[in-house]
């Protein structure tokens, strides 16, 4: 499961941000322990540590002492805020910035996302064959 390029710890973190974010994971939930996630994932338990120690240290998850570790509360909103953020200086500011050396207006942009979102949110079985 964890084969990616980056170290496993980051995969592990990015995993269980992930589920926070989908809400697979919800505020006050607990998720497994560094043993569970160790034998489970056959991985060296002091690697899942790091991943939660760097989750502790974003806010995402916090430590009840003796029982376990558990996704804190307002981690998937927090979450959303940054990916929110990110999503507009990393992904949308160089697309409207390529927008304007091309001369597209945003009268242009937001019909075309407005036509994008029609389609998206329409049935396909219901659409006409061409």
């Amino acid at each position: 499961m964890f084969d990616g390029p980056e170290p496993i710890y980051v995969q592990i973190a990015t995993w269980i941000r992930a589920q926070v974010l989908a809400g697979e994971l919800g505020e006050e939930e607990q998720v497994m322990s560094t043993t569970q996630f160790a034998t489970t994932f056959r991985i060296n338990p002091a690697t899942a540590a790091k991943a939660f120690s760097g989750l502790v240290d974003e806010g995402v998850l916090y430590k009840r002492r003796g029982v376990g570790m558990f996704v804190a509360p307002g981690a998937r909103q927090a979450l959303l805020a940054d990916h929110r953020k990110h999503y507009f200086e990393d992904v949308l500011a160089p697309v409207l910035q390529q927008a304007d050396i091309l001369g597209i207006t945003t009268d242009e942009i937001v019909a075309y996302v407005l036509g994008a979102e029609g389609e998206r949110t329409s049935d396909p079985h219901t659409k006409e064959e061409s």
